[in-house]
């Protein structure tokens, strides 16, 4: 487990997914998308269709949040991770359209690491409890489908230094698990 901060820029390639391992700090800049339930469902069902996607996947990083009106001068408002295990359904089909980074908050399913191990991909943990925080990194913010889902829409966001940490790289590595693992140990050592 690092202490690294690394920066990436999107979209992402694969050789950047290779050099994140979990417990790196990373400030991301470029494009990512916001998607959660609803728009996932209907972007799976868009690629079960065989329709195009409103964006392009290739290297993609999707966010899964749904942020509060913009207040005054702002792009846009609070934008906190949800709970990831809702997307866990939609992984294997959004891999398949080329994405390879998520952002959210909590741990995944057993399919979905395997899922990131197979299709070399990265799994994100933004801080949940920070949304003010993390929206100061969104330099621009876009609805590009889906306005009839409002807070849930889906949209291009331009980000500056997002703070994330890797919490599933595409080695098999788990941050929940080994971070339960190493208290568990300083437990039994440092009574």
């Amino acid at each position: 487990m690092g202490k690294t901060t690394k920066r990436v820029k999107t979209p992402l390639t694969r050789e950047t997914v290779k050099d994140l391992h979990i417990g790196d700090e990373v400030l991301i800049s470029g494009t990512i998308y916001t998607a959660r339930d609803l728009a996932h469902a209907r972007l799976v069902e868009m690629i079960k269709g065989g329709g195009k996607l409103p964006f392009d996947a290739e290297g993609s990083v999707v966010y899964y949040v749904g942020p509060s009106p913009a207040p005054d001068g702002r792009v846009i408002g609070a934008a906190g991770p949800t709970t990831s295990y809702r997307m866990d359904p939609f992984v294997p089909d959004m891999f398949k359209a080329g994405m390879l980074g998520m952002i959210g908050k909590g741990p995944r399913s057993a399919e979905v690491r395997q899922r990131i191990i197979d299709n070399c991909g990265v799994y994100f943990a933004a801080t949940g409890g920070a949304a003010a925080l993390l929206s100061r990194s969104i330099v621009k913010s876009e609805i590009i489908a889906f306005r009839d889902l409002g807070a849930e829409a889906l949209r291009r966001l331009t980000v500056k230094d997002m703070p994330v940490i890797v919490v599933n790289d595409c080695y098999g590595g788990d941050l929940y698990k080994e971070g339960v693992l190493q208290y568990r140990l300083r437990k039994v050592f440092f009574r």
